[in-house]
């Protein structure tokens, strides 16, 4: 084909993966989705994509970015397209200990990034169980969430600048390392969540922050979810807002990991409705240098806070990391999450957001409406409980059952009543739209949509993804 001889010029042949050499780049991380590209092509810097967009264009072929392919809502598949793959894009082309940033390129696996800002002394707070081959270009264009948002924010109130290359090859420049600057739209914030629709990222400034020095960290049972919501406050009060991660794990969650993961064991011994994993991390040395007596402060205030809290009921139950294996492995339980959850099929999978006092009444609103939906459906909850962030997956009784879309409407219905999000942190992809075309603001679809014209006038980056018809 004419476009695979032009992007073999450009790029040379073993940068042109065709055939058989597509196979880890046809399928996404959940399964459910295939993709048949043209090609895809591997360029190594900013002025490569660059040209790469220019040959697209110029033969009218659509394009989809993929980093690490670790999404799970379809993002990157496509039929008949060119995808484009950051991966040979991973260097980290500065970090600034003092100004407490980096300049990455898109194909930087998240675990590099740690690696090289706990260099420094510093970390980059972004933390998931992909972390080890998600890049930062994926992380931007789906904004990703996990485990710290709760402390440090997602993935848009981690970046300060872009460096974007658009759909006719043009490469915009907006790699500012500043915190401050009213020079008109921000217009970074269009790409970060935009899912390629709109341009491929190809790096980004990234803030840094200084790495705790010293991490508290327990599971505990507590009496309900509004009980939880209490505890975190607390937690928070005690601590001076130290708490960094409050991931909840109610009784589905914890018999599906007994079943599918009994190597990693549970945390008591017996099965609570309400298990929260916290962990608090501090940078002060009079909360993580170690006492004459051999204790580190903040695991002290930690026990004493929870302590406390048993005594008024609130906790039913304890257990504090002594050990970075005793802390490894209480988030091993947490992080295993997707494969525990994936390993069932059939499986309709949500990923919602509720305000903080709201999570209880969503799951008991929608337990109440799944049975004339799905007979004999059962449920796994797993929920990053400190920003309300839900992930509700159901797994009809019936193999062959044809009404996911019904179930999915219903959860939408719940979380609508409850002044909440159909999407929070894995990105709308393919497996959202049904949900963006019932539930997005009919004047945002519009903005939406002459946005995407405008910077993409032919429909060539990402299409068929995020906006619905």
């Amino acid at each position: 084909m004419p476009l695979i001889s032009d992007l073999t010029a450009l790029l040379g042949p073993a940068n042109v993966a065709t055939g058989a050499d597509m196979a880890r780049f046809a399928h996404d991380w959940t399964g459910k989705y295939s993709a048949t590209p043209l090609a895809v092509a591997r360029p190594a810097n900013t002025q490569e994509v660059s040209d790469t967009l220019k040959i697209a264009a110029r033969h009218g072929v659509p394009v989809v970015p993929v980093s690490g392919n670790t999404g799970l809502v379809g993002g990157t598949m496509t039929k008949d397209g060119l995808m484009i793959s950051l991966d040979r894009m991973n260097r980290i082309r500065a970090l600034n200990p003092n100004a407490r940033t980096a300049i990455v390129e898109a194909g930087v696996i998240l675990t590099t990034l740690h690696e090289a800002a706990a260099e420094q002394g510093l970390y980059f707070p972004l933390w998931f169980g992909a972390r080890g081959s998600a890049m930062i270009g994926g992380v931007l264009s789906t904004n990703a969430g996990g485990s710290n948002v709760l402390r440090y924010g997602s993935t848009r109130a981690l970046c300060l600048g872009l460096e974007v290359v658009l759909a006719d090859g043009r490469i915009l420049n907006l790699l500012s390392e500043l915190h401050k600057d009213n020079s008109g739209y921000d217009l970074k914030d269009l790409f970060i969540g935009a899912e390629g629709t709109l341009g491929i990222i190809t790096a980004a400034v990234m803030k840094l922050v200084p790495a705790p020095r010293a991490y508290a960290t327990a599971t505990l049972s507590a009496r309900s979810l509004p009980d939880a919501l209490t505890l975190l406050n607390r937690l928070q009060q005690a601590s001076g807002g130290l708490v960094e991660a409050f991931e909840f794990m109610p009784a589905t969650y914890t018999r599906r990991l007994q079943q599918v993961r009994p190597d990693l064991g549970l945390p008591f011994d017996h099965i609570p409705e309400v298990t929260i994993l916290t962990e608090l991390g501090a940078t002060s040395p009079a909360l993580t240098d170690t006492s004459p007596e051999g204790s580190v402060p903040l695991t002290d205030l930690l026990e004493t806070t929870l302590a406390a809290l048993m005594e008024e009921g609130l906790v039913l139950d304890a257990v504090l990391a002594r050990s970075e294996t005793q802390r490894r492995d209480m988030w091993a339980r947490r992080e295993i999450a997707a494969e525990i959850t994936f390993a069932k099929r059939p499986f309709i999978d949500t990923d919602i957001s509720v305000p903080l006092d709201r999570a209880a009444d969503f799951l008991t609103a929608i337990h109440a409406r799944l049975p004339a939906i799905a007979p004999g459906a059962e449920t796994v909850t797993v929920a990053h409980l400190g920003d309300g962030n839900l992930h509700f997956t159901v797994f009809p009784a019936d193999p062959n059952f044809a009404a996911s879309d019904s179930v999915v409407e219903a959860i939408e219905d719940v979380v609508a009543d409850l002044r909440g999000s159909f999407s929070a942190e894995h990105g709308v992809g393919l497996s959202k739209k049904n949900s963006m075309a019932r539930r997005k603001d009919p004047v945002a679809l519009d903005v939406m949509r002459a946005i995407k014209a405008a910077l993409d006038p032919d429909n060539r980056m990402n299409p068929g993804k995020v906006i619905p018809k």
